[in-house]
């Protein structure tokens, strides 16, 4: 069995990341998949898709200050938009992560949280889910 699903998320600035694990949940929720995988892909160049720490607010603020510093923007970029540092950290990021479905659940750990990292905002995104499974 497989399933494809598409969420639309708003953001509002750049370097903000955005809790998207209830959408995730439901997804594989509705999919009927009790065993097998569920991929969540973001189909943009300065978007991205991460697993990461969900209880302490911090932990956003403290990797987005990170991926600032590695990198920055510069005026030695050549892309017209202006927007090279978004792609970079895009790049450093990733647009998709895979989760191991069991019992109809995704398997994240007690701490884990699904987050979208927005680069470039405000926009409006997509989120793709498939899961595949029996």
């Amino acid at each position: 069995m497989t399933t494809l699903s598409t969420f639309t998320v708003n953001t509002n600035k750049p370097n903000e990341w955005i809790n998207i694990s209830g959408e995730v949940k439901k997804a594989v929720a509705a999919s009927g998949v009790q065993e097998g995988i569920c991929v969540v892909f973001v189909p943009h160049t300065t978007a991205a898709v991460t697993v990461n720490e969900n209880a302490d607010p911090d932990v956003p603020h403290d990797v987005i200050l990170a991926l600032n510093a590695v990198s920055p923007d510069r005026r030695e970029f050549l892309h017209g938009e202006g927007n090279s540092a978004a792609h970079t950290k895009t790049s450093l990021v990733g647009p998709s992560i895979t989760l191991i479905v069991s019992e109809g659940r995704s398997l994240l750990g007690t701490w884990q949280g699904i987050w979208f990292n927005e680069f470039d905002g405000p926009r409006t995104r997509k989120v793709h889910v498939r899961v595949l499974g029996e």
